[in-house]
């Protein structure tokens, strides 16, 4: 069945009415034309920015309509008892989420990993502040089931020793937390290769492979050493053998001596005997045979070898000659040779086959050690606590997710799919960003915006009266478009200065930078005819006590710069008659449009108000009748459109949200008021007072006279009887 929606009017806009669990988990149902908004911005609203990024799941810095739907759906789902989301409160009871279902015991995880991080595991509520960890909250000590164990981890040297060997053979990997350690696929490929290198390791140790015995190491790699050089050695003394013309060829001819010499001869250094040095000739006479070749010449082990080489072939002589010939043996035939290298044929194959990986650098009673199980007990048991805390460690951010939900979702589902606290009366909606004082007044809608310029293009069209100001206080600065709402906009202008109070509570030196002027309020309408005449008799007293301050101060310039007496004296400006006949026509015409006018409205009788009345009526009308229309323009829509807000619908700011939304100046109640003011104007008022009162007189005497049919206006005929004389 259809979930079953119930609506509710407010400010001339119909909205849908989330009271229950089941409004929040039908959303999807809800057609997307009944929102009241479709997309609002990530930044910029008076709400906890982290709370609408975790439900902007794309990451895309706006949250729409598919995303609160999925909010919804998800926190009601995490929690016994859903009518939680409906509260706004900041505290999640652990005991009010699902642990029937694996997510929600993943949730419970979480919140008992964090609490005892924090080491308080007796709290029993989470809230928003639980999630502002400390510092080493994430610390590499702990096991927090991010998958990853440290070498600070462990307790027991052994354990660590062997996590850092770990790391050594197979890298390192760093954790969700910052810590660097090994996972368990790596101790797994680790410990895989050592019993592979372990298995190897035990065939090497058969009689076959062993032909030296315990010396069998050492000696191969003593023949290794200098194996390609003797084989070199032997051929070049076959070579002789065969043609003795070839000996002073193979043995290098001495002009190759002249070019080496010309080096450092120095063998510190040398590819063969130690460790790299400074660079010399060491290489190059290297490359020189072992040893002077001839016919059928057995190999030196003591004299006559190339420098490079005497190292090596010292090591070959002690470990490997000495152990299968004897130890006084200062030579080596061709035979022998070939016997000797003969002999590791079996254990040169055994080590092509040793495993690789950084494994085999590990040595092998070290190797025997870790496999006898020293240290490996101590990791197993941090990969088993780290395993039964990952659940938690991966529900963390959803954790955090539900508390957030639980704090802030239904204000933003009341700023989103309907827009219940714009209009309510307590509270004030995520884009508000605070109040305004100026002018006597207060202005509550006030919305961030980045660039005024841009913004007032689309903000325009909400007809509203808008004032973007610039607030600054120590060390920040913001940008709003506060909206005039009630009053008039007379002493509204670029430059006035204000006070800015935000959501906070802190106050900001606000000073209007840019005006778009549109209609207030009716009685602004009402009244602006009026201020226009008046204005429009100021600006024609100001021209003409300008033009006549000019004309005097000329005539005195003149007068001043005239020429010596005698003189004869400028003629006389000489009156223009029409001029004046003009002006005597001008006044006489407006004269009879003023008698007229009086004479229409006096001649009213009892209904002379009425005729008052509709004089004034007359002349408001028109401009209250465009304000009307303007005033039933007014809407919310492209004020927040500009600020990238995506709004479905029409809201409408009719007078009464109006005159809400902007509080004017008024006296608290039982205030007391006094009058009496010492810097008043006695003659202003004087004048003021005489004025009135000889208006009044005027027109009783005016009312007495049409009573008597003696009205002053009143046009009479005069009839003239002509006599003609007798004839």
């Amino acid at each position: 069945m259809p979930h079953h929606w119930k609506f509710f009017r407010t400010g001339g806009l119909i909205q849908a009415a989330l009271r229950t669990p089941a409004d929040l988990q039908s959303l999807d149902e809800l057609d997307p034309k009944l929102w009241v908004a479709l997309g609002c911005p990530v930044k910029g609203l008076e709400i906890d920015e982290k709370t609408l990024a975790l439900i902007d799941t794309d990451g895309d810095g706006r949250v729409r309509e598919p995303d609160i739907i999925a909010a919804a759906k998800w926190a009601t789902a995490q929690l016994k008892n859903p009518e939680l989301m409906l509260e706004s409160a900041d505290g999640l009871p652990l005991s009010a989420i699902d642990a029937s279902t694996e997510s929600g015991r993943a949730l419970v995880s979480a919140a008992r990993l964090v609490l005892t991080n924090l080491g308080t595991p007796q709290v029993e509520t989470l809230t928003v502040a639980t999630f502002t960890f400390p510092k080493d909250f994430y610390s590499a000590t702990r096991i927090n089931g991010d998958g990853v164990i440290a070498p600070e981890t462990a307790a027991d040297a052994e354990t660590k020793q062997l996590i850092e060997e770990i790391m050594a053979a197979m890298g390192s990997t760093k954790g969700k937390t910052g810590a660097v350690g090994v996972t368990p696929d790596q101790v797994q490929a680790f410990f895989t290769e050592l019993n592979g290198y372990s298995d190897w390791a035990t065939t090497g140790t058969s009689a076959d492979l062993r032909v030296l015995g315990d010396q069998t190491d050492t000696a191969y790699a003593a023949v290794a050493a200098v194996r390609s050089k003797v084989d070199d050695y032997f051929t070049r003394c076959r070579l002789i053998g065969f043609d003795l013309r070839a000996a002073e060829a193979v043995n290098r001819p001495a002009d190759d001596y002249l070019t080496l010499a010309a080096k450092n001869l120095s063998l510190r250094g040398s590819p063969v005997g130690g460790p790299a040095g400074p660079a010399s000739a060491a290489s190059d006479l290297a490359n020189f045979p072992i040893a002077l070749a001839a016919p059928n010449a057995p190999f030196p082990l003591t004299t006559g070898i190339n420098p490079a080489w005497v190292d090596a072939v010292a090591r070959l002589r002690s470990e490997a000659i000495a152990v299968a010939f004897g130890p006084d043996k200062a030579t080596l035939t061709e035979s022998e040779w070939v016997d000797l290298s003969g002999r590791f044929a079996a254990y040169e194959k055994w080590l092509s086959t040793k495993p690789g990986g950084k494994v085999a650098a590990i040595d092998w009673a070290r190797a025997n050690e870790i496999l006898d199980g020293k240290g490996r007990a101590g990791l197993d048991a941090l990969l088993g606590r780290d395993a039964e805390l990952a659940p938690g460690f991966d529900s963390l951010v959803d954790l955090e997710r539900l508390v957030r939900y639980r704090r802030d979702l239904n204000t933003i589902l009341h700023n989103f799919v309907n827009f219940a606290d714009f209009y309510s009366k307590d509270a004030m909606a995520v884009f508000q960003a605070g109040q305004l004082y100026l002018d006597a007044r207060s202005c509550e809608l006030c919305v961030k915006v980045d660039d005024p310029a841009s913004h007032s293009v689309i903000a325009a069209m909400s007809k509203l009266c808008i004032a973007y100001v610039d607030c600054k206080r120590p060390g920040a600065t913001m940008k709003i478009a506060a909206c005039f709402t009630q009053g008039d906009s007379d002493y509204l202008f670029v430059g006035r200065n204000g006070i800015f109070i935000d959501r906070q509570g802190r106050d900001w030196d606000a000073t209007i930078t840019k005006l778009i002027d549109n209609p207030i309020s009716i009685r602004q309408a009402f009244l602006n005819p009026y201020k226009k005449f008046v204005q429009f008799i100021e600006d024609q007293l100001s021209k003409r006590a300008a033009a006549a301050d000019t004309l005097v101060t000329g005539a005195l310039t003149s007068a001043a710069t005239a020429p010596a007496a005698g003189a004869a004296p400028a003629p006389p400006p000489k009156f223009d008659i029409g001029t004046i006949a003009a002006i005597g026509v001008a006044v006489g015409g407006i004269s009879a449009a003023v008698a007229g006018l009086f004479s229409a409205i006096f001649g009213l009788g009892k209904w002379m108000p009425l005729g008052v009345l509709g004089l004034i009526l007359l002349i408001s009308a028109p401009s209250m009748f465009i304000a009307w229309l303007k005033l039933r323009q007014r809407t919310l829509g492209p004020l927040l459109e500009a600020s990238g807000w995506a709004i479905n619908g029409r809201v409408k700011i009719n007078i009464p949200l109006g005159k809400s939304l902007t509080a004017m100046a008024t006296l608290p109640p039982g205030s007391e008021r006094s009058f009496k003011d010492p810097y008043q104007d006695r003659a202003s008022f004087w004048r003021w007072f005489f004025s009135w009162v000889l208006v009044g007189i005027l027109a009783g005497a005016l009312v007495f006279a049409k009573a008597d049919n003696q009205w002053p206006f009143k046009q009479t005929t005069t009839t003239t009887t002509t006599v003609k004389p007798a004839k």
